[in-house]
């Protein structure tokens, strides 16, 4: 990473490395790409479903980062930006955005056999789990 940066320092660069900034982890994305599927019943997991999920680690890594997820690496802040493009693996907030879009995203292909009824609901019970 330090040397990609320093041989570019316009690149934005990622890494499979935890000590890095922009970790690219599959722990990012199964876990909660599966829960949504799982949670509608889902048929297949199609290309819709995948970029649901993409869409939605993309759109969170945008938003505040709390204070938990700071102190959980030991960082004094965080802020989307070169060093921040990619949540962290340990941010909770991953479940409730990501299972949610994935769930949503297999409705609209009509693969869903259990669609949600109330979005608000399953966020909702998404949240208690690890509140």
């Amino acid at each position: 990473y330090a040397e990609a940066v320093a041989a570019r320092p316009d690149a934005l660069v990622a890494t499979g490395r935890s000590n890095d900034p922009n970790q690219v982890n599959n722990a990012l994305c199964f876990p909660f790409l599966f829960r949504g599927a799982l949670d509608v019943r889902a048929t297949a997991i199609d290309d819709a479903m995948k970029l649901a999920a993409a869409r939605a680690i993309a759109d969170l890594a945008r938003m505040s980062v709390p204070d938990a997820v700071l102190d959980a690496y030991g960082l004094p802040s965080l802020a989307f930006g070169p060093e921040y493009l990619i949540p962290k693996a340990l941010d909770r907030r991953l479940l409730w955005h990501v299972a949610p879009a994935v769930a949503r995203a297999a409705e609209a292909s009509g693969l869903a056999r259990n669609p949600l009824t109330d979005v608000g609901h399953y966020v909702r019970s998404l949240r208690r789990l690890v509140g």
